[in-house]
């Protein structure tokens, strides 16, 4: 048993599927970067705030004895909003990602095999030759 696991986790895809799956999570945290420092400003700036920082609240908190303020309820949009954007980045590089592969693809199969010996049109042509004898 232990034996086919190692022949099933060492087969070729397999083996791929997990480094493209490290490749992808070092790519989000590549991105997650982006847009929190550089289009979350951005944005922060049309807003004149931390575009992470947006919330709609929907009950207001107390403030506690150490000064933080608790019980309140709000909506998260300016994280969410982030977190769409993150996704929207990775989804279109992901599609180009894929896209380029299918291309290189289809540009192997559509390469003709070359012929493994006489054309039709040859033997054809023998075979006249042979039966005019």
């Amino acid at each position: 048993m232990l034996k086919e696991f190692k022949d099933f986790a060492m087969k070729g895809n397999l083996v791929d599927i997990a480094v493209g799956f490290v490749m992808g999570a070092a790519f989000n945290k590549v991105v997650a970067s982006f847009t929190g420092g550089i289009v979350s400003p951005l944005i922060g700036l049309i807003f004149d705030t931390n575009f992470k920082d947006l919330k709609h609240i929907l009950k207001e908190g107390t403030m506690n004895d150490a000064g933080e303020k608790v019980g309140e309820v709000a909506v998260l949009y300016g994280e969410f909003l982030t977190n769409v954007i993150d996704f929207i980045i990775v989804a279109f590089v992901m599609f180009m990602v894929v896209k380029g592969v299918n291309k290189m693809k289809k540009a192997k199969e559509e390469e003709p095999a070359p012929p493994a010996g006489p054309s039709q049109e040859e033997l054809l042509g023998e075979i006249r030759d042979l039966l005019k004898k």
